[in-house]
């Protein structure tokens, strides 16, 4: 795997990780944020190609 796909699959697991975070703060516009970042982190993941389920990074 290339140093991009690896950057952009960590994006996605941090992004994950931040609305994990946000829903256990119980901080309604922060998950909002979280999600967004997560969608996002996704769909470029996937524009380039990457499947984040195959890739053991699912999106929910």
């Amino acid at each position: 795997m290339n140093e991009v796909a690896e950057a952009l699959l960590a994006r996605v697991r941090a992004a994950r990780a931040g609305l994990a975070a946000a829903v256990s703060a119980g901080d309604a516009y922060e998950v909002a944020v979280a999600e967004d970042e997560l969608d996002d982190a996704v769909r470029l993941a996937r524009r380039h190609g990457l499947d984040v389920e195959a890739a053991g990074v699912d999106e929910g």
